[in-house]
C-alpha cells in the first residue's frame, strides 16, 4: 500500500520534465538528510519512505509513464507496492545505486541482513488453474565476487576508525542547568563497525555488494488468486558484510478472462441458447478451464436459469478440492423474422394456452431467480 498520496515530483522537489540524473541527484540529497540512521527529525522515517517511494516510481520508465498518465490509482491497479524493507541507509544506496552513502569511501557497518525485494508477474487464468513456472525480472544486490563480499580490495585489510577509536560510537557531553548530559550515537565514519577499509574494492567501492539485473524463478501453485504474493526465502538482497540474505516477494496478477467471472474458487460463465433450443431442449458446450464440457439442457429451460457443475471450478490452495462452475443460461429472442417465420409464430401463439407456459415443478419462479441473481 502506498505511504503517500502526495505528488511524487513535489516530494522530490523536481519538475515533471526532470531528467533521470536530476531525479537521482534529488533522491541522494534527501536520503542523506532524512534517513532515520542519520536524522533526528521526529517524522524522519515517514518522510524518508515518501522520498524513497517517489524515487522508486520516477526512476522506473514504465512506472513513471503510468504515474504521469493515471496517477496513484494507475499504480495501484498495476500492482505497485513500495519497497518492503529498506534496512539501513547503506542498504538503501546499495539497492538503488550499488554504492554506499559516502560513495563507497570507507564506512563498513556491522553485519546486517539484506533488504527484501518485490517483483511482479502476470499470468492467464488457465495458468492459475494448472500452475506454472515463471521468471520475474528484478534488480538485486549480490555479493561482490572480486572482494568476496568483504568490501576490501584483495590483499588489503582494515584499520581502526580514527573518529571513534574503534568503539563504533561517539559521545557528546553537554552541560545545562540540570547537570551534565552524555549523548551517544553510532559513529558516522565507520557506521558502528569500529574499523574502516584500508583500500575499498574497486568493483563494489567498499560496499561488498553489486546491483545487477536478475530473474527470479518462481513456481506458481494451481489455484492462486489475483494479488497474492509468493515469498522466496533468501531471494532478496545479499546481506552486508556477511549478513543474511533478504527475501523476495513475487506479486501475482491474474489477467481477466472474458469467459469467466471468478469468485474465490468458483467460476461463473454464461451460455447463449436460441428460443427454440430452450423450448425443445438441446446439448451444448460449456467453456471450462480444464477443457470444454457437455451440458444437457432440458426442454422448457427458462432465461436466467443457473446450472451448477460441481468440481469444475478452480483448484483450492487449501486442499485437493476444486470449486464449482456456475453456468447461466441466456435465451436469445429473435430480432429479425421473415414473413414465413412470423406467420409460424403467429400460428403457434394462437394454439398456445396458459398451460403451455405453466411453470415446471422445479421452476423456482421469476422473482426468486431475480433475487438470487442480485445476491
Amino acid at each position: 500500500m502506498a505511504t503517500t498520496e502526495r505528488d511524487y515530483y513535489e516530494v522530490l522537489g523536481v519538475s515533471r520534465g526532470a531528467s533521470d540524473a536530476e531525479i537521482k541527484k534529488a533522491f541522494r540529497s534527501l536520503a542523506r538528510e532524512l534517513h532515520p540512521d542519520v536524522s533526528s527529525t521526529p517524522d524522519a522515517e515517514r518522510k524518508f519512505r515518501e522520498v524513497a517511494e517517489a524515487f522508486e516510481v520516477l526512476s522506473n520508465p514504465q512506472r513513471r509513464a503510468t504515474y504521469d498518465r493515471y496517477g496513484h490509482a494507475g499504480l495501484r491497479t498495476g500492482g505497485f507496492q513500495p519497497f518492503a524493507d529498506f534496512g539501513s541507509i547503506a542498504d538503501v544506496f546499495a539497492a538503488f545505486f550499488g554504492e554506499d552513502l559516502l560513495g563507497g569511501a570507507a564506512a563498513r557497518g556491522p553485519v546486517r541482513r539484506g533488504g527484501d525485494v518485490q517483483a511482479l508477474v502476470e499470468i492467464d487464468l488457465d495458468d492459475a488453474f494448472s500452475g506454472v513456472a515463471v521468471t520475474a525480472p528484478t534488480q538485486i544486490a549480490s555479493a561482490c565476487e572480486h572482494c568476496d563480499a568483504t568490501g576490501s580490495e584483495p590483499g588489503t585489510g582494515t584499520r581502526t576508525c580514527s573518529t571513534c577509536g574503534g568503539a563504533g560510537a561517539v559521545r557528546r557531553v553537554s552541560q545545562n542547568v540540570f547537570g551534565q548530559f552524555v549523548q551517544q550515537a553510532t559513529c558516522p565514519d565507520c557506521d558502528g563497525a569500529g574499523e574502516t577499509l584500508e583500500s575499498p574494492c574497486t568493483e563494489c567501492r567498499g560496499e561488498g555488494r553489486i546491483v545487477s539485473a536478475r530473474e527470479l524463478e518462481v513456481e506458481i501453485p494451481a489455484g492462486i488468486q489475483d494479488g497474492q504474493r509468493i515469498r522466496l526465502r533468501g531471494g532478496g538482497h545479499a546481506g552486508f558484510r556477511g549478513g543474511d540474505q533478504g527475501d523476495a516477494y513475487v506479486v501475482v496478477r491474474v489477467r481477466p478472462d472474458e469467459r469467466f467471472v471468478r469468485d474465490g474458487d468458483d467460476l461463473h460463465t454464461a451460455v447463449r441458447l436460441t428460443m427454440t433450443e430452450a423450448a425443445l431442449g438441446t446439448k451444448t458446450r460449456v467453456s471450462a478451464p480444464g477443457g470444454d464440457l457437455d451440458l444437457d439442457v432440458g426442454a422448457g429451460t427458462q432465461p436466467g436459469e443457473v446450472r451448477v457443475i460441481r468440481g469444475e471450478g478452480m483448484p483450492s490452495l487449501q486442499g485437493r478440492r476444486r470449486g464449482d462452475l456456475y453456468v447461466r443460461l441466456d435465451v436469445a429472442v429473435p430480432t429479425t423474422l421473415t414473413d414465413e417465420q412470423r406467420a409460424l409464430l403467429d400460428e403457434f401463439a394462437k394454439q398456445a394456452g396458459p398451460e403451455t407456459y405453466a411453470p415446471k415443478d422445479d421452476d423456482e419462479g421469476f422473482f426468486r431467480r431475480l433475487k438470487s441473481a442480485l445476491r
